[in-house]
């Protein structure tokens, strides 16, 4: 049986150390589900804990060529950490606009492999679209950002994008929240997919009928998951604590990073010529709150004080991510959630596995 495992939570919880351990228990390998984790080089900030002098193996071309995948960006790939294999780290360049579709065609990949070796993939993160759209799909993730489109709104109030969307799409428009209403970077990314769903039509043509005129070839997800088998069975884990202890194993690891490098490796990062506007760096919590702070490569900050600033705020940052983590996973029903500030939850999650895993032991208890 072709079975997933899903490892889910807030930031900070253990998740890839409980994957790790799973993974040793039922011969499983993990796949990491983490949007930042996938830039090269990038490694203290998106805390990816490698072990010291870190090998990197890449998925040979046979078995790429042998799941009819083209490679072209991507580097597929898995590090060996505690004796376990942990894929898709260091995926893309850090100036590479990596998608939710670039996501799904690599992890795609990589659970194929490890199904056809008999093992178990351990989807392990926290950027819950990317989970949904693995083990869900999405229909439309892989529609492109209009660039023309995006130039000729780039000037209009939320007001006036929501009111042409509503023109659009009115369904999509009133399944959206306030919030959402209010934002006019999904609102536009909301008009990128009524105006692709208006083009392709419902039978998704690839040629104008009548005008023998070719259409831009569009991507869906049928498309994109067309080669893979789905899981038979998929488990999901949920890992939780209360806020005011999540907030403290946070702050916990923000100093930590800080006191490995962060800096340096931001240095190293604006020498190798990427930027703040261009590239993930201005887009990621633990690297967007030092950007005002350096001159080319170079960090300016002297002041102690402006130093404990910069750093509460990205602990604030990941307080507020880690919430918005919650609210998201919060409605999927399928998760078993454990709190892992109560005893004995590793061998409750340990439990729920093994009964999940092998059907022929019973699990009385969670």
């Amino acid at each position: 049986m072709n079975r997933l495992l899903v490892i889910c939570g807030p930031t900070a919880t253990g998740k890839t150390s409980l994957g790790i351990k799973l993974a040793k228990k039922f011969n499983g390998e993990i796949v990491s589900a983490d949007s930042r984790q996938v830039y090269r080089g990038m490694d203290i900030g998106t805390g990816k804990d490698l072990p010291a002098n870190p090998k990197f193996e890449i998925l040979s071309s046979k078995q790429i060529l042998n799941s009819k995948f083209e490679i072209r960006n991507y580097n597929i790939g898995y590090y060996l950490i505690k004796g376990v294999k942990v894929w898709l780290y260091d995926v893309v360049k850090p100036d590479y606009r990596f998608s939710v579709a670039d996501y799904v065609k690599c992890a795609n990949v990589v659970i194929k492999d490890i199904w056809k070796r008999g093992k178990l993939p351990i989807l392990v993160g926290g950027t819950g679209f990317y989970l949904k759209a693995v083990v869900d799909g999405i229909e439309t993730m892989g529609v492109e950002p209009d660039g023309e489109l995006r130039r000729q709104l780039d000037s209009w109030t939320a007001g006036q994008i929501g009111s042409l969307l509503k023109e659009l799409d009115r369904e999509r428009w009133e399944r959206m929240n306030e919030s959402d209403r209010r934002n006019p970077r999904r609102l536009v990314r909301a008009i990128e997919v009524a105006v692709w769903k208006l083009e392709v039509g419902d039978e998704k043509l690839d040629e104008d009928v009548g005008s023998g005129k070719k259409r831009k070839s569009h991507f869906s997800f049928q498309n994109l998951a067309s080669n893979l088998q789905y899981p038979t069975s998929t488990l999901f884990i949920g890992l939780t604590a209360p806020y005011e202890i999540l907030y403290e194993r946070i702050d916990k690891r923000v100093d930590e990073r800080v006191k490995q490098g962060i800096i340096k490796e931001i240095e190293g990062l604006l020498k190798e010529g990427y930027d703040w506007e261009n590239s993930a760096l201005g887009k990621t919590i633990g690297y967007q709150e030092w950007g005002n702070h350096f001159v080319g490569s170079q960090f300016t900050v002297h002041s102690s004080q402006l130093r404990k600033e910069i750093i509460q705020r990205w602990k604030y940052n990941e307080h507020g991510y880690a919430r918005r983590q919650m609210i998201w996973f919060r409605k999927d029903k399928r998760i078993h959630w454990f709190d892992i500030t109560q005893k004995s939850w590793h061998n409750k999650v340990e439990r729920l596995v093994r009964g999940w895993y092998n059907p022929d032991i019973i699990c009385h208890k969670r």
